[in-house]
Protein backbone atom coordinates (compact mmCIF):
# COMPACT_ATOMS: atom_id res chain seq x y z
CA UNK A 1 0.00 0.00 0.00
CA UNK A 2 1.12 3.35 -0.57
CA UNK A 3 2.86 5.43 3.07
CA UNK A 4 2.37 9.07 2.79
CA UNK A 5 4.73 10.77 5.25
CA UNK A 6 4.40 14.35 5.97
CA UNK A 7 7.34 16.98 7.02
CA UNK A 8 8.53 20.58 7.31
CA UNK A 9 7.04 21.18 10.59
CA UNK A 10 8.64 23.06 13.42
CA UNK A 11 8.59 25.83 15.97
CA UNK A 12 7.57 29.14 14.19
CA UNK A 13 6.34 32.84 16.33
CA UNK A 14 2.97 33.76 15.21
CA UNK A 15 2.87 35.98 11.86
CA UNK A 16 5.57 33.80 10.70
CA UNK A 17 5.31 30.43 7.88
CA UNK A 18 6.28 26.81 7.04
CA UNK A 19 5.70 24.99 4.40
CA UNK A 20 4.76 21.54 4.41
CA UNK A 21 5.35 18.55 2.41
CA UNK A 22 3.76 14.90 1.94
CA UNK A 23 5.75 12.60 -0.19
CA UNK A 24 4.27 9.22 -1.26
CA UNK A 25 5.82 5.76 -1.24
CA UNK A 26 5.25 2.42 -2.66
CA UNK A 27 2.91 3.65 -4.94
CA UNK A 28 1.38 7.19 -6.65
CA UNK A 29 -1.46 8.90 -5.77
CA UNK A 30 -2.09 10.77 -9.01
CA UNK A 31 -5.87 10.31 -9.19
CA UNK A 32 -6.35 11.09 -5.98
CA UNK A 33 -8.18 14.15 -4.28
CA UNK A 34 -5.52 15.18 -1.20
CA UNK A 35 -6.29 16.31 1.69
CA UNK A 36 -4.33 18.14 5.00
CA UNK A 37 -5.68 17.47 8.34
CA UNK A 38 -4.34 18.52 11.57
CA UNK A 39 -4.94 17.34 15.48
CA UNK A 40 -4.50 19.53 18.53
CA UNK A 41 -4.52 18.06 22.32
CA UNK A 42 -6.98 17.03 23.37
CA UNK A 43 -9.29 17.46 20.35
CA UNK A 44 -10.38 15.76 17.44
CA UNK A 45 -8.61 15.28 13.95
CA UNK A 46 -10.48 17.94 11.90
CA UNK A 47 -10.21 19.39 8.12
CA UNK A 48 -7.56 21.80 6.95
CA UNK A 49 -7.82 21.89 3.01
CA UNK A 50 -7.98 19.54 -0.18
CA UNK A 51 -7.33 19.37 -4.05
CA UNK A 52 -8.64 17.44 -6.72
CA UNK A 53 -6.35 14.88 -8.35
CA UNK A 54 -5.55 17.66 -11.41
CA UNK A 55 -5.36 20.38 -9.01
CA UNK A 56 -8.25 22.67 -9.81
CA UNK A 57 -10.14 22.88 -7.62
CA UNK A 58 -9.07 23.63 -3.89
CA UNK A 59 -11.20 23.50 -0.67
CA UNK A 60 -10.22 25.20 3.07
CA UNK A 61 -11.53 25.28 6.49
CA UNK A 62 -12.96 28.61 6.75
CA UNK A 63 -10.10 28.70 9.84
CA UNK A 64 -7.37 29.05 6.80
CA UNK A 65 -8.82 30.20 4.16
CA UNK A 66 -6.92 33.33 3.03
CA UNK A 67 -3.93 31.85 4.61
CA UNK A 68 -3.12 28.74 3.72
CA UNK A 69 -2.44 27.02 0.33
CA UNK A 70 -2.56 23.77 -1.18
CA UNK A 71 -0.68 22.41 -4.00
CA UNK A 72 0.41 19.24 -5.89
CA UNK A 73 3.10 17.89 -8.05
CA UNK A 74 1.81 14.54 -8.95
CA UNK A 75 5.15 13.91 -10.85
CA UNK A 76 7.27 13.97 -7.31
CA UNK A 77 4.13 12.21 -6.19
CA UNK A 78 4.13 14.97 -3.55
CA UNK A 79 1.07 17.46 -1.93
CA UNK A 80 2.35 20.55 -0.46
CA UNK A 81 0.36 23.28 2.13
CA UNK A 82 2.11 26.69 2.46
CA UNK A 83 0.70 28.13 5.66
CA UNK A 84 1.14 32.27 6.25
CA UNK A 85 0.79 34.31 9.08
CA UNK A 86 0.48 31.31 11.42
CA UNK A 87 -1.41 31.76 14.61
CA UNK A 88 -1.39 29.79 17.95
CA UNK A 89 -4.09 28.10 17.13
CA UNK A 90 -3.00 26.40 14.35
CA UNK A 91 -0.52 24.44 16.88
CA UNK A 92 -1.21 20.93 15.95
CA UNK A 93 0.06 17.40 14.44
CA UNK A 94 -1.00 17.83 10.55
CA UNK A 95 -1.35 14.83 8.62
CA UNK A 96 -1.81 14.56 4.93
CA UNK A 97 -4.34 11.28 3.35
CA UNK A 98 -6.37 10.86 0.46
CA UNK A 99 -9.63 12.36 0.58
CA UNK A 100 -13.24 11.24 -0.76
CA UNK A 101 -13.89 13.84 -2.84
CA UNK A 102 -16.98 15.58 -4.44
CA UNK A 103 -18.97 17.33 -1.93
CA UNK A 104 -16.95 15.25 0.64
CA UNK A 105 -13.57 16.96 0.27
CA UNK A 106 -13.03 17.23 3.85
CA UNK A 107 -13.17 13.26 4.72
CA UNK A 108 -10.86 11.11 4.68
CA UNK A 109 -10.94 8.17 2.03
CA UNK A 110 -9.15 5.94 4.05
CA UNK A 111 -8.79 5.51 7.89
CA UNK A 112 -5.17 5.27 8.07
CA UNK A 113 -3.11 7.79 9.40
CA UNK A 114 1.01 8.59 9.19
CA UNK A 115 2.88 9.71 11.88
CA UNK A 116 2.09 13.40 10.78
CA UNK A 117 4.33 16.43 11.35
CA UNK A 118 4.38 18.72 14.28
CA UNK A 119 4.23 22.28 13.65
CA UNK A 120 3.97 24.75 16.70
CA UNK A 121 3.03 28.55 17.03
CA UNK A 122 4.38 30.85 19.79
CA UNK A 123 3.07 33.81 20.42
Amino acid sequence: QVQLVESGGGLVQAGGSLRLSCAASGGTFSSYAMGWFRQAPGKEREFVAAMNWGGGRTYYADSVKGRFTISRDNAKNTVYLQMNSLKPEDTAVYYCNAVVGGSNYDKALVDRWGQGTQVTVSS
